[in-house]
């Protein structure tokens, strides 16, 4: 038995098994990363679509994911990978590589206007050991690290990354303790991280606007509100500069008891939320 300190779960893990997120196992009676140098996924995206707006607009950046996550969304994108039965199976089909390998692969496309790696897809974070072995090797080489999170991870594991992380876009799903509890997370977890990270790195927030879940112009204003009090390492107030994007909901996966999020209702949120922060985007309209 292990107890894994990677995330708010603490998962204890017996020996030859899996905790919750589906990547991490006890073998030798250590936490090990099951889904190291494991790939499900590869592709050349625009930087806009992870999403980040204001970090090298109009690049390209080589996206990677793994298997695996510690929410349980029901309105999942990429549940395939994430947390389906065959996710679970601990993706004994999923591509091995290295770090070397994927430096290169980066490299290679470059004449596309790549500038480095997304990680990206899963939860990328249940798996930092390989990120932070893999953008250690494209940071030697010149290239620019991207991390897309639900920012549940302990802020231990953002002291390991921070220093080869260049941006993130965060997930801010909501700000009520109970709308993360439905998605099997902690707002609180995602508070600490995002505080810390924004004194590392460029970081922007996505919130997906779900329809009787965060809608509502309360919950933006006091989400808007504590993103635009966040301040720097040494104090001073960034907060205000952050940018966030205002998504739409589609039903998808296990949520599709609703409609899509009205387009009304996101632009009225963006403007909400612009009450506090400079930079608002609508995405999904």
């Amino acid at each position: 038995m292990a107890k894994c300190s990677v995330c708010f779960r603490r998962c204890e893990i017996p020996e030859g098994g899996r905790g919750f997120c589906g990547a991490r196992g006890c073998r030798d009676g250590q936490v090990v990363s099951l889904n190291y140098g494991r790939l499900t996924a590869l592709a050349l995206d625009p930087i806009e679509k992870k999403p980040l707006m204001r970090f090298h607009p109009g690049s390209m950046i080589l996206s990677l994911g793994s298997w695996g996550c510690n929410l349980r969304c029901p309105f999942c994108q990429n549940h395939e990978i994430s947390w389906s039965d065959e996710a679970m199976a601990c993706g004994e089909w999923a591509r091995k590589t290295t770090p070397e390998a994927l430096v290169q692969a980066a490299l290679d496309c470059r004449d596309r206007g790549n500038i480095g790696l997304a990680f990206t897809y899963n939860e990328p974070l249940i798996g930092w050991e390989f990120i932070r072995d893999t953008a250690a090797c494209s940071r030697e080489a010149g290239l620019l690290n991207v991390l897309v999170t639900n920012g549940t991870a302990d802020t231990a594991i953002l002291e390991e990354l921070g220093p080869h992380i260049d941006a993130m876009n965060i997930d801010l799903k909501g700000f009520t303790p109970a709308y993360y509890r439905k998605l099997g997370g902690d707002l609180e977890t995602v508070k600490a991280f995002i505080r810390r990270a924004v004194q590392l790195c460029h970081v922007e927030l996505t919130t997906l606007i779900v329809p009787g879940e965060n809608d509502s112009p309360e919950e933006m204003r006091a989400l808007s509100t504590w993103v635009s009090e966040l301040r720097s390492e040494n104090g001073e107030s960034i907060g205000e500069s952050i940018p966030l994007h205002v998504s739409r909901f589609f039903p998808r996966f296990r949520m599709t008891d609703r409609a899509a999020t009205p387009v009304k209702t996101v632009y009225a949120l963006a403007e909400t939320a612009r009450e506090k922060l400079r930079y608002v985007y609508t995405g999904n309209c």
